[in-house]
């Protein structure tokens, strides 16, 4: 993992509601540049809808959100891609009669300068070329994470673990400074859990990308995260290095609740026999 830097994304007392459910409670964080960043907590906890506020899908009714000094309360979820924020989704949303290469380009759609009028101008302005500088950074990304074998199937006739890792490709064809990850291997067997978290290493390591990351393989969390926050019922509970917040009383017991208690009574019966 790459040394973690200056300040990228700050959230200060965020608090979103639906309607009389309060889904995140007075939470704050920051993000470093450099980090790999993993947000954890038990189902229902408000990661996603974190995540959400910072893509730009939720907007939340109180609280700020900053991005390299500036609010990112208010702009739109294309302003956001404008400005170096990537997103990969819990579900798949991938366009499966379009083939891998052309579903990346998607993710270029906002680097395009060419608009309807010059692009009729396609072999004698700059469409051809602009075109062509997309397919080349879109062919690396594909080398990137090894799909150049399934570079023109329809992306829907893909086994899961590989549509996971065309959804990561579209992602960073955004150029993303923000990588912000919902659950990446969810759904995998170890094998596709191994590659995936190797590439999101790689893309932090050798792309320089900081990651924001939702999962709930605490073996992956353990591995790779620079920092962790817990999340229960919408509030943090916990926050700080991976080993330390897995340590932590209030975090075993949200993750094992009256498991763990039950298995306290086991133990003190054991030793009372």
């Amino acid at each position: 993992m790459v040394q973690s830097g200056e300040l990228l994304l700050e959230a200060k007392g965020i608090n979103l509601r639906f309607g009389g459910i309060r889904a995140l409670t007075d939470v704050s964080f920051n993000v470093r540049k450099g980090e790999v960043f993993s947000i954890i907590g038990p189902n229902g906890a408000g990661k996603t809808s974190m995540l959400n506020c910072i893509s730009g899908r939720y907007k939340p009714q109180e609280g700020e959100i900053t991005y390299k000094g500036r609010s990112l309360i208010g702009r739109s979820i294309n302003d956001r891609a404008a400005i170096g924020i990537g997103r990969t989704f819990q579900n798949l949303a991938l366009f499966g009669h379009m083939s891998v290469l052309d579903n990346i380009m998607v993710g270029r759609h906002h680097l395009l300068k060419n608009n309807f009028l010059t692009g009729m101008f396609y072999w004698v302005g700059g469409a051809r070329k602009e075109e062509l500088e997309h397919r080349r950074a879109v062919e690396d990304i594909i080398d990137f994470l090894e799909i150049q074998h399934v570079r023109n199937e329809p992306a829907g006739t893909l086994s899961y673990g590989l549509r996971k890792r065309v959804e990561l490709a579209r992602a960073i064809a955004i150029n993303p400074d923000l990588i912000l990850l919902d659950e990446p291997m969810a759904g995998m067997n170890l094998e596709e859990k191994e590659d995936m978290a190797r590439y999101i290493l790689d893309l932090n390591e050798e792309l320089g990308t900081t990651v924001v990351m939702i999962e709930h393989d605490m073996g992956v969390v353990m591995d790779i995260s620079n920092r962790v926050m817990v999340l229960d019922f919408g509030k943090k509970i916990a926050a700080g290095l991976p080993e330390e917040v897995m340590a932590d009383e209030h975090v075993r017991r949200a993750y094992l609740g009256e498991e763990d208690e039950l298995l306290h009574d086991e133990e003190g019966e054991a030793a009372a026999l």
